[in-house]
């Protein structure tokens, strides 16, 4: 044989692996869709919102879209949550707030609703699937919706159902995070406030929202408070803004417990008003034994001053996924969109590992704009052998095993138009394969 083909051969043998190795570092493995038009039976909703879909929904209610997810009660079973309704404060009293369990079923490549407490598959999103959150022990210490006669702003009853349960709303809390703990009861994240919510097994209210310190002591405040903290809930919009040092929707918007199932760590979703570095998003370190903050604060840096977070989700004591992404929707690949996507990305952060200006280190995991699809599984949403998640907002991963991540959006039902021009998106499970294993440790 030639010296030179030998030569070139044995560089192929060596190169040509490493190639395809650097080429499938993400795989989509698994895809599963649930209809936009997904309803639960329940109060009557979307008497404030205005969309593309016959409104009210009368003794129903949307169950979508989604902001957290944990493992369910049997294996390939989730429960998530749906977070306030509709977006805004105003526009979401009516909607009440839930925990769904649900069964992706990538064989198939649909969602169905399971028994909250069995994980057995029902034929419908029926009240086995879904437990309400209420504040049956009057912990809230300010009004909520079931406290009023009518809703806030309008002469429309409030639902007896809210009222006699004291069931809470979107009105009262946006839901963006959530992690169950070893005694079975669940924390929440909360945007408005932004507050930690201690509910128990079955939906009450543990204790009184729990505020932020400014631990920085940035700014005026001595706590961190959006434009929808219920302190400024009697000023004019504008002056609540004002009067905030964290902007609307900029809370609460991950939460990871760690798999000692001792810490939980809140990740805002944006930089606090007065921060110099509006790149720098701010971890707080909360003990579940005490129930108070350590003050540990850590830091990440966004890529993008323009971007946010999606989530938040422990791989191991020091190590995190975290979702970045832009809010740009739509395919970039497809000229429909004249302003799509860009930017949706997973990243691996360890809080034990921080450069000289304090910001943890950080790594590329998966581009969701990117991800290698060699069998076909995603459908209309890959080309050319690659699939993109193209969501203007994703807000659920969840390591399933060391090497594989499912990976949810938010469908903001009825409003974000990210898959196909022209059609409100459907919640999309997808099931990543990684080619390097994470170093995880199942929680407790």
């Amino acid at each position: 044989m030639n010296i030179f083909l030998a030569a070139s051969l044995i560089t192929l043998t060596f190169i040509l692996p490493l190639f395809l190795s650097q080429a499938l570092a993400a795989e989509l493995v698994g895809r599963a869709v649930l209809s936009a038009d997904t309803f639960a039976p329940g109060s009557t909703t979307a008497q404030f919102k205005k969309t593309n879909r016959t409104t009210p929904f009368f003794n129903a209610q949307p169950v979508q879209g989604f902001s957290g997810v944990v493992d369910g009660p049997k294996l390939g079973t989730y429960l998530v949550i749906s977070d306030n309704g509709f977006g805004a404060k105003s526009n979401s009293l009516d909607y009440v707030l839930r925990i769904y369990a649900v069964e992706p079923d990538f064989s198939t490549n649909k969602v169905f609703a399971v028994n909250l407490q069995t994980g057995e598959r029902l034929n419908s999103f029926n009240r086995q699937s879904f437990l309400e959150l209420n504040d049956i022990n009057r912990k809230v210490n300010f009004p909520i919706v079931s406290d009023a006669t009518v809703y806030p702003n309008s002469q429309i009853p409030v639902s007896q159902k809210i009222k006699v349960n004291r069931l809470l709303t979107g009105g009262d809390f946006d839901i963006e995070s959530f992690r169950r703990v070893s005694d079975g009861t669940f924390w929440f994240g909360d945007e408005f406030g932004p507050f930690l919510l201690h509910i128990g097994k079955n939906g009450e209210l543990l204790e009184a929202p729990i505020s932020l310190p400014n631990f920085l002591d940035l700014g005026k405040l001595n706590f961190v408070k959006s434009p929808d903290n219920p302190e400024f809930a009697n000023l004019p919009s504008e002056e609540a803004r004002v009067a905030a040092n964290l902007g609307g929707s900029k809370g609460f918007e991950g939460m990871a417990l760690n798999t000692s199932g001792t810490k939980l760590y809140a990740m805002l979703e944006g930089a606090l008003k007065e921060d110099l570095q509006q790149n720098r998003l701010l971890i707080h370190e909360f003990d579940l034994i005490s129930k108070q903050y350590t003050g540990k604060v850590f830091f990440y840096r966004l890529e993008n001053t323009n971007y946010a977070i999606g989530d938040l989700t422990a791989i191991n004591d020091n190590e995190f996924i975290v979702i970045e992404r832009d809010n740009n929707q739509g395919d970039p690949n497809n000229s429909a969109f004249k302003t799509p996507a860009k930017f949706k990305r997973l990243y691996k952060i360890d809080i034990s590992s921080s450069d000289k200006n304090g910001f943890v280190e950080k790594q590329l995991l998966v581009d969701l704009l990117n991800i290698p699809d060699p069998q076909g599984i995603g459908g209309k949403g890959s080309r050319n052998g690659k699939f993109t998640f193209p969501f203007v907002t994703i807000e659920n991963v969840l390591p399933l095993d060391e090497r594989t991540l499912l990976v949810i959006n938010d469908n903001n039902y009825a409003d974000s138009i990210g898959r196909t021009p022209a059609q409100i998106d459907n919640t999309e499970f997808i099931k990543i394969r990684l080619e390097r294993p994470l170093n995880l440790i199942k929680g407790q």
